[in-house]
């Protein structure tokens, strides 16, 4: 199969998102948020640096429950436009809870 090239809004998602993972996963190491989500630490590392900027649903929907993220948030969260966000925006808010 033939994948057409990404294009500049879905790389840009796809660090949005890489950015919110890892700032949802906080202290906890890549390699247990990985294995509770039962996805390799390798697809972790490559979501969270934007390498994979389209993840599959499943391992993205795994990923967000071991975090305690809701999927309603995560692509609210990601499928805007940047807003200066740094990476206390998700550390002062309870799992699941994301500004809007």
């Amino acid at each position: 199969m033939v994948r057409l090239p990404l294009t500049p809004a879905e790389v840009e998602r796809g660090q949005r998102l890489g950015a919110l993972l890892r700032r949802a996963r906080g202290e906890r190491s890549m390699l247990d948020v990985a294995l509770d989500a039962h996805v390799s630490p390798e697809t972790l590392r490559k979501i969270e640096s934007g390498r994979v900027a389209t993840p599959a649903f499943p391992t993205i929907a795994a990923i967000a429950d071991v975090l305690g993220l809701s999927l309603d948030a995560v692509w609210a969260e990601i499928s805007r436009p940047e807003r200066g966000a740094g990476p206390a925006d998700v550390g002062h808010h309870t799992p699941g809870q994301l500004t809007a």
